[in-house]
């Protein structure tokens, strides 16, 4: 059974990793694309934002 700092850090490389997708997402113009992993990333942010995660300094898309 993961510990909740394992979760922690499965949910923040996934993060990043969509972060990362949104970004290229959006300098090619990919807009569905784009909507389909913003709704991960909000998911996800919600998910980090409960256990605590202090998103400030990581959270490429500002939205």
């Amino acid at each position: 059974m993961p510990t909740g700092i394992e979760v922690t850090k499965v949910a923040l490389d996934d993060f990043k990793k969509i972060q990362r997708y949104m970004l290229l997402a959006k300098e090619e113009n990919a807009t569905k694309t784009y909507s389909e992993l913003k709704e991960e990333y909000l998911i996800i942010k919600a998910l980090l934002q409960v256990s605590g995660v202090n998103l400030t300094e990581i959270d490429k898309i500002k939205e």
